[in-house]
C-alpha cells in the first residue's frame, strides 16, 4: 500500500501502557480517509505506518522494551520523517530533553523542542481530572475534560530559528498548578501548556483514551497526518 493510497496506516505502539484504547478511539473516528490501524511491536509492524501514536504507561520501561524489540532506532528514525503522537509517557519519549529522570536517566526519541519533568504533579495520589482550554479541536468552545495520571509537565519550550514553531493545542487553569510549580511572576506559563504541537508531531501530557471525547485523535489524523500523507511527505511507502 502506497503513501497515496485508499487508507492511511496508522501505528500505536504497543509494548505497555494503554494502546488498546487509543485504538478504540481511532476505530470511532468518522473521516474522509479510512484508517488501518496496527498495533506495533516489531521494527516491520512499524515500517508499514504513516504515523505512529505512543501511549501513555511508564516512559522507561517503554524504552527498554522498545530496545529489547530492536525498535529503538526504528522509532528515532520514524519520528524524523514522519507524524507522531505521544500521550504522557509518549509526551515524555518525543521531548528533547527530561527532568526529574529514574537512577539511569530517561531514553528519548526526540521530536519535539521541549524540555518535561517526569511525574510533574506528584504520585498516582495526585492524579486528576480538569477541563481545558482547546484550539484547533471540532468545537473548541466545549471544553475538553482531561485526565492526568502522574502526568509529566512541560518545563521548557526549546525552538531553535530553525526548528517549526511550536503551537499551543490545550492548557490548563494556572490556578490548578500544584504550590510547587506556581510562580507569581508567570514564569510557569509552560506548565500550564498540556498539549503541543510542531510540525506533525504532537503531544498530550494527559489521557485523551481514557475519555469518549475523540477530539485529540480527530486532530492528531486530521491536522498532522492526513495531509502529510495526501502530499507524499510521510516518507518511505509502507508495505502491504
Amino acid at each position: 500500500m502506497s503513501a497515496n493510497g485508499s487508507s492511511i496506516v496508522v501505528g500505536i505502539l504497543a509494548l505497555q501502557g494503554a494502546f488498546v484504547e487509543h485504538e478504540a478511539a481511532l476505530r470511532r473516528l468518522n473521516l474522509s480517509k479510512r484508517l488501518d490501524i496496527v498495533l506495533v511491536r516489531t521494527p516491520e509492524e512499524l515500517g508499514r505506518c504513516h504515523a505512529l501514536v505512543i501511549p501513555g504507561g511508564e516512559s522507561t520501561t517503554i524504552a527498554l522494551l522498545a530496545r529489547l524489540s530492536g525498535l529503538l532506532e526504528p522509532l528515532r528514525n520514524f519520528v524524523v520523517e514522519k507524524p507522531v503522537w505521544g500521550t504522557c509517557a509518549g509526551a515524555i519519549l518525543l521531548a528533547q530533553t527530561v527532568e526529574n529522570t529514574k537512577k539511569g536517566g530517561q531514553e528519548v526519541l526526540g521530536g519535539m523542542s521541549i524540555s518535561i519533568a517526569r511525574n510533574g504533579w506528584g504520585s498516582q495520589v495526585e492524579s486528576f481530572e480538569a477541563d481545558l482550554t482547546v484550539t484547533g479541536l471540532t468545537n473548541p468552545e466545549i471544553p475538553f475534560q482531561g485526565v492526568f495520571i502522574r502526568a509529566p509537565v512541560v518545563v521548557e519550550l526549546k525552538p531553535t530559528p530553525t526548528d517549526p514553531p511550536i503551537q499551543v493545542v490545550a492548557s490548563l487553569s494556572p490556578s490548578l498548578l500544584p504550590p510547587a510549580l506556581s510562580s507569581p511572576d508567570h514564569s510557569n506559563e509552560p506548565k500550564i501548556f498540556v498539549a503541543l504541537r510542531q510540525g506533525n508531531h504532537f503531544l498530550t501530557t494527559f489521557h485523551p483514551e481514557l475519555t469518549q471525547d475523540d477530539r485529540f485523535h480527530d486532530y492528531f489524523i486530521r491536522e498532522c497526518v492526513i495531509s502529510q500523507v495526501a502530499n507524499g511527505n510521510a516518507g518511505a511507502s509502507p508495505q502491504s
